[in-house]
């Protein structure tokens, strides 16, 4: 498995971090989802570098042009609900492409709330057989919902290529993708931050607080 951390990078994908981390921008919620949507655009924009190409033509007014353009079949995937914002900007660069979709959510087994599970429970999505598929999930903390997702999708059928996504990682959820995906080729994790911590009820530390809350309001 190959990883991507874009906060090693120069690049303006850090300007939109800092803003979704920041407690005096991150409340305004259109703002917030905003900037997980234009994280997505530009790491949609990263992926395209990475897929097949052929050159075709097309007819013009005035005659027909050469142009290369991608061979590959994609599906993005997200994880509702916080995904759905990270998502959309993937699907701005990728507008033809098919959609899937989960549900998952995390729940605590201890009343501590240090022992957290994760329960799928819907799942709509195309044929994944020789597809790229893209996981956008923002964020990846013990790397349970994303292992979970992957799996649910790939019931669908075997991608050739698989591009796992994320706004904020931590360390620990990383490190077990390592440990589960690491002898595959074909798999891709892109992390626009990677954080070191996690704390006792496994969120990210310094992270940006509940994406799913700041990005649509708080649940009960």
């Amino acid at each position: 498995m190959k990883i991507i951390d874009f906060g090693k990078q120069t690049t303006v994908i850090n300007k939109y971090i800092e803003e979704l981390r920041n407690i005096h921008v991150q409340n305004d919620r259109a703002r917030f989802r905003r900037n997980l949507e234009r994280i997505g655009e530009m790491m949609a924009f990263e992926i395209s570098k990475t897929l097949n190409y052929s050159t075709k033509e097309v007819q013009t007014p005035l005659g027909t042009a050469q142009v290369c353009t991608h061979d590959d079949s994609i599906v993005l995937a997200t994880i509702f609900r916080a995904g759905l914002p990270f998502h959309q900007g993937f699907l701005n660069v990728f507008d033809h492409a098919d959609n899937a979709f989960v549900s998952a959510y995390r729940y605590y087994k201890d009343k501590e709330c240090h022992d957290v599970g994760i329960h799928i429970e819907y799942i709509a999505s195309p044929g994944m057989e020789g597809k790229t598929l893209v996981i956008a999930d923002p964020m990846l903390a013990t790397g349970g919902s994303m292992e979970l997702g992957l799996k649910a999708f790939e019931t669908k059928g075997t991608p050739a290529q698989i591009h796992l996504c994320c706004v904020i990682a931590s360390k620990k959820g990383v490190e077990f993708l390592q440990e589960l995906l690491g002898n595959q080729e074909n798999v891709t994790l892109w992390c626009a931050a990677i954080d070191d911590e996690l704390n006792e009820k496994m969120y990210i530390v310094p992270g940006l607080g509940d994406a799913g809350d700041l990005a649509y309001g708080e649940k009960i």
